[in-house]
């Protein structure tokens, strides 16, 4: 089969090269760009443990082609903290959202994690005030077999104060207030 060229913007780095095309996104971005934070469970789009964002949008990465992304931004899991390329993430530098989630025990094997994180993140900014059923709609595309949800949906809601300013530990930087 034929190789395609592909330029985009993976989590702010610009990447180009050739891809078969065939090749799930979600293969691409573990396999050719090394970035295995996203998860691939059922590959068929049910579980949204691929989540990825394209140009700020939740996206399922296993039902999309790794050619569908030429010209555009993909921002992965790893791309929510704020690090240079390379360099290791620690709990004071995680996003807000990660933060809150890690606070609320809103995870347990971490493996749907990933994927809710892209979700939680683009829904509070078009949402920065939800309610708790809001929270638990827009995560309810995502399966979860550890947390029964609740400590999820707490989490995004303590990310949802902390990012308005308005709620306890509410500096951004992920320290005590």
């Amino acid at each position: 089969m034929n190789s395609v060229r592909i330029s985009a913007r993976i989590n702010g780095i610009a990447w180009s090269g050739e891809v078969e095309p065939r090749l799930l996104l979600s293969d691409f971005l573990r396999a050719e760009v090394g970035l295995t934070g996203t998860h691939v469970g059922c590959e068929h789009g049910v579980c949204g443990a691929c989540t990825v964002q394209l140009d700020g949008e939740p996206v399922r990465a296993c039902l999309m082609f790794a050619v569908q992304v030429d010209g555009h931004e993909v921002t992965t899991v790893e791309g929510l903290a704020a690090t240079a390329p390379g360099q290791a993430i620690s709990v004071e530098q995680l996003h807000p959202v990660q933060q809150a989630l890690h606070e609320a025990h809103g995870l347990q094997c971490g493996f749907c994690t990933p994927g809710i994180l892209m979700t939680a993140e683009a829904f509070l900014r078009d949402n920065p005030a939800p309610a708790r059923e809001e929270i638990r709609e827009a995560v309810s595309g995502h399966l979860c077999r550890c947390t029964g949800y609740h400590n999820i949906v707490e989490g995004v809601a303590l990310a949802a104060e902390r990012l308005a300013g308005d709620g306890p530990g509410a500096d951004r930087d992920g320290g005590d207030p």
